[in-house]
């Protein structure tokens, strides 16, 4: 994938000769799911806290994905109150049946109804519709199969109770009504992983494939040891078998050091030229065992040996080479984001993200040309919706920077640039009050839970001030120019280890957001911060 071609762009995908070694969503796309209607297929991924929920994604060639909308995009929906970083929306499956979207997931944690819905569209882009609930649905990551012979089906994951170990899972079956949008019938148990001892056999998808029906799981837990099983059955509710091959993909036997590890969590489909691929998760640490952009999405070819599906032939990791995917037509167009948003638009752009759904405290038109945020109560280190908006990390090297006009009245009010990992765990570069009457500008971190001001200087009273986040891989250089100081120019207020933002040390599974933000900590503020663009850069190599 080319981290920029020049142009400002910021590419959506991998580049077509070298598909698919690198991600084809890069950043936090977790948990992935596929479906394909004629030429067109169809992507979803988890979002946790962060709403907009279920972002969809649109490809003909399975390489180059483009966003047209997200699943849940209304607080009517779903309610993110109270929802810890990590909980929230958890790995949802969307599959296509008599000209019908579905999409099954969980919501986990909160103060609000949580458990597993359904929500449904005749457009993947939207609307959907509002959830049906399945309360009698136990546990999470739940799937829908269509068989052929008009029945329908629903699976998911619960802890085994009693269980031999700590983890050990169940993946149950249930018949599921369309019409009703309820489960019906008895309950199966199918699966409880391939190996003995394995934690979490999860993220179970069927399908059936020349007459035989087919179980995926994921198996190992979604970290290091993360891995792909198979299992077969010639009924769906079995005796179920699992392929001596178990685990059938993974990276965890290739050491830390691995380019990419963790992979699992696949969902297979099967392209309008008869080909398979998988779509899977994996995450690229760098610095160190630091996979700050969280669990990316990547994709790997799959074919049937001896009647089971073998992924990534002749190679056995995501790195490929693979040739691409054969599609009708030209190859497709990269999507590619403007690198600068001038909040001129009416509307925010897709990848724009807040916390939790607590009501829009944004405005795009209070003062045209910019984004208004207010020196809201909340914090990022509150269970709350903080005046955040955030947009994931997608590479490694990458300069993030944002023009802020903003007047704070005390050393509380703050608004500036986030790196939003968790409630515990981010980086702020902001422009604050020093108490005073004047302005300073500080970088504060919280690691788990302490938060510290690590460096500050005294800014001009007045006037914009150019804030950037320069990432060079862990090092994260903070760095600031009064627009109208008296010596222009840019200046490193100081750097900061950025490892500590990465799951493995603050826990979780989400990799980080960039954004602006704004709070006067818990107190009551008038004010507000006036955000002229914000600019997301990768660096060429």
């Amino acid at each position: 994938m080319k981290p920029s071609d020049g142009t400002g762009e910021v590419a959506g995908g991998c580049d077509q000769a070298a598909a698919p070694a690198a991600p084809v969503l890069p950043g936090c796309h977790p948990d992935p799911s596929v479906c394909r209607v004629g030429d067109d297929h169809y992507l979803i991924t988890s979002t946790f806290e962060y709403f907009p929920g279920i972002p969809v994604f649109h490809s003909r060639d399975l390489v180059h994905w483009r966003p047209i909308g997200h699943v849940l995009d209304r607080p009517a929906q779903v309610d993110l109150g109270g929802v810890a970083s990590s909980e929230g929306i958890f790995a949802a499956t969307i599959r296509h049946h008599d000209g019908l979207f579905w999409v099954i997931t969980t919501l986990v944690g909160g103060t609000g109804r949580n458990g597993t819905f359904v929500v449904t569209a005749t457009d993947p882009a939207g609307p959907w519709s509002d959830p049906v609930w399945l309360d009698d649905a136990p546990g999470i990551d739940p799937s829908l199969f269509f068989d052929d012979d008009g029945r329908a089906w629903c699976t998911g994951t619960r802890l085994a109770e009693p269980g031999e170990w700590d983890g050990q899972t169940d993946v149950w079956l249930r018949e599921f009504d369309p019409v009703a949008v309820a489960l019906t019938g008895p309950e199966h148990l199918l699966w409880r992983g391939a190996l003995h001892g394995a934690v979490w056999a999860e993220g179970p998808h069927l399908y059936k494939v020349d007459g035989r029906y087919y179980l995926l799981a994921a198996e190992g837990g979604t970290e290091h040891r993360h891995a792909v099983s198979v299992a077969r059955a010639d009924h769906v509710t079995g005796p179920w078998t699992g392929n001596p091959a178990n685990p059938v993909f993974t990276h965890r036997h290739l050491g830390r050091d691995f380019p990419v590890v963790g992979v699992g969590h696949a969902d297979l489909v099967h392209t309008a030229a008869g080909e398979w691929w998988a779509v899977l998760l994996g995450s690229r640490p760098y610095g160190g065992y630091h996979p700050n952009l969280g669990r990316e999405t990547f994709l790997v070819p799959v074919t049937w040996e001896d009647g089971w599906p073998l992924f990534a032939p002749g190679v056995g990791t995501t790195l490929g080479p693979f040739a691409p995917p054969a599609v009708a037509g030209p190859p497709a167009e990269p999507y590619r984001e403007p690198a600068r948003d001038d909040f001129d638009g009416p509307a925010l752009r897709p990848s724009w993200n807040q916390v939790r759904t607590g009501p829009p405290f944004w405005s795009l038109t209070a003062r045209p040309g910019h984004l208004r945020l207010p020196l809201g109560a909340a914090s990022l280190a509150d269970t709350a919706t903080p005046c955040f908006l955030g947009r994931r990390q997608q590479h490694q090297r990458v300069s993030v920077s944002a023009l802020f006009d903003v007047a704070p009245r005390s050393p509380g009010e703050w608004a500036g640039l986030a790196v939003r990992q968790s409630e515990a765990d981010h980086l702020v570069l902001a422009v604050a009050g020093d108490g005073r009457g004047g302005r300073r500008v500080l970088a504060a971190v919280r690691e788990h839970g302490v938060q510290r001001v690590v460096a500050e200087a005294p800014l001009p009273a007045g006037g914009p001030v150019v804030l950037r986040i320069h990432a060079e891989g862990q090092r994260l250089g903070l760095r600031y120019a009064p627009v109208d100081g008296p010596e222009p120019g840019e200046t490193e207020l100081t750097a900061v280890d950025g490892g500590f933002l990465s799951s493995p040390r603050a826990g979780g599974f989400l990799g980080v957001w960039f954004g602006p933000y704004a709070t006067a900590h818990g107190a009551a503020s008038a004010g507000v911060a006036d955000v002229d663009w914000f600019d997301y850069r990768p660096l060429t190599p």
